[in-house]
């Protein structure tokens, strides 16, 4: 696993350190992906493929098949004292339409760019990062480095969700996304910072807006937005990190809001006995100005051994865009939802798995949605995921 080189992207630190744009995890985090030599170049690739039959349930729910998929694939190689790092990020998401997914009290973005998406999972664009990071060293603890997307990611939250070991088995988005890691495919980012030891400050100017409806271009390059992250890595098997983030216009519907984004997070990540786990724990708040000040909160876990991936996630949101029109519309309601899932896991070829699993997920609803959405609703997926290894 470490064919890549010794030290990670930002500096002298262990590779599994790096996870999306310029996050941290835990140094004894897992990894998958085929690691390769071409030339001076490291190089790595990473992806899956999920195909899932989705049943979202209560009177709002709905039921659909959709496919989802990720591909990355990364460089890195010495130039003088500097390390040269690029990488590239695609899926073929935008195949499965604009409206997404079923996904039962999920918000944010627009499909036709007139409407918000509700109780729908949004597409990714086609390319989901585009970037390059060059870091040197000006001691044997300390260096420097900038990083540059097109799309990429800011110094803003924890590692994006389909990044973090602690949700790979699960196929579906975390409702708490546009309170943690939503800012994850921005249409332009810089970022420098200085790492020493086992911390790391840096700071990003990026463009805020949340990518358009058509997912096959490239969006604008517009830079309005700024955010800093402060990680600290004091243990192998455990990653920290706050930020802050000032978001211009986030939301094409709402062009005069913006948001000012919290966020702290922990990753704890463990190799037991039965096998090797990790627990992220996130929290984020969005001071909406003008409008409301909401929360999110994050638990997720998963547990893989051999084979078998257990994985579960329990989240709660301020919620203001459940109702569309009447009495209730605009107004902020605290919704939770509780995931567990199991993924079975096995060798197809070389590099490639196959696995075959399950998710069933309960919400938790004040007494208002009820008519909505039923008292206790209940989802579920099938699914077949192909992953590289």
């Amino acid at each position: 696993m470490d064919i890549m080189g010794s030290s990670g992207r930002l500096g002298d630190y262990p590779m599994m350190r790096d996870a999306s744009g310029t996050s941290w995890q835990p140094d004894s985090a897992l990894m998958a992906g085929v690691h390769g030599q071409l030339r001076s170049w490291s190089t790595m690739l990473h992806g899956y493929l999920y195909a899932v039959a989705d049943h979202q349930g209560g009177p709002r729910g709905a039921r659909g098949n959709f496919s989802e998929s990720m591909l990355m694939a990364a460089a890195q190689r010495n130039v003088g004292d500097s390390r040269l790092s690029l990488k590239a990020m695609l899926s073929l998401d935008p195949l499965m339409g604009k409206s997404g997914y079923p996904l039962l009290l999920q918000t944010g973005e627009s499909a036709d760019g007139v409407t918000p998406l509700v109780d729908r999972q949004h597409p990714h664009d086609l390319l989901m990062e585009l970037s390059l990071t060059v870091s040197r060293p000006w001691s044997e603890r300390a260096s420097a480095f900038v990083y540059a997307g097109y799309p990429g990611e800011p110094a803003l939250g924890p590692p994006a969700f389909m990044h973090r070991y602690s949700s790979a088995a699960n196929p579906e988005a975390p409702i708490s996304h546009h309170w943690l890691d939503s800012t994850h495919t921005s249409f332009g980012v810089f970022t420098g910072g200085l790492v020493l030891g086992n911390w790391k400050a840096e700071a990003s100017a990026f463009n805020g807006r949340e990518p358009d409806p058509f997912r096959w271009n490239f969006d604008p390059l517009r830079i309005d937005s700024w955010s800093g992250r402060l990680s600290w890595n004091p243990l192998t098997s455990l990653a920290l990190q706050l930020s802050y983030g000032s978001i211009h216009a986030p939301e094409a519907l709402e062009p005069d809001v913006n948001i000012r984004r919290y966020t702290v997070s922990a990753v704890v990540d463990r190799s037991l006995p039965p096998g090797h786990l990790q627990v992220t724990m996130a929290w984020g708040q969005n001071r909406a100005a003008p409008g409301q000040t909401s929360e999110a909160w994050l638990l997720e876990t998963m547990l893989g051994h051999a084979h078998h991936h257990y994985f579960a996630r329990v989240e709660s949101a301020g919620k203001n865009e459940l109702i569309a029109s009447g009495p209730l519309h605009g107004q902020l309601f605290n919704v939770a939802k509780l995931s567990a899932g199991y993924l079975y896991e096995f060798r197809v070829a070389r590099h490639l798995n196959l696995g075959c699993g399950a998710l069933i997920s309960g919400y938790e609803l004040p007494a208002e949605l009820h008519a909505e959405y039923g008292s206790h609703p209940i989802s579920y997926l099938l699914f077949m995921r192909l992953g590289l290894q």
